[in-house]
């Protein structure tokens, strides 16, 4: 059984017991949050599709811990005009683990 989620402007394939690594929530460490904005549901070959989402099904999981992600480097340049700027930039995560899919 596996669902695909929305949250943080993404989609994400989930199944029980599955780590993700989504956009940074607004829950403690060892919180569970629940998605509701479930788009498909696939239980046994038996496809569920959501107009835009399945009414009544949600995604439970637990929130493991909050990070950063690897730096990246945003770089501006113009040419022939002595314009360079440089800026670091790390994303904030969340890493949650699937705890129960119900549909």
């Amino acid at each position: 059984m596996y669902a695909i989620i929305e949250t943080g402007g993404k989609q994400y394939k989930v199944e029980k017991g599955s780590e993700l690594y989504i956009e940074k929530l607004h829950a403690d460490e060892g919180d569970t949050v629940t998605f509701d904005h479930v788009v498909l549901v696939n239980k046994d070959g038996n496809v569920q599709v959501g107009t835009p989402t399945i009414d009544g099904a949600s995604v439970s999981a637990k929130v493991d811990r909050h990070g950063k992600g690897k730096k990246i480097l945003v770089y501006k340049y113009k040419a022939k005009k002595n314009y360079r700027r440089k800026q670091g930039h790390r994303q904030p995560y969340t890493k949650v683990v699937v705890d129960d899919i119900k549909a």
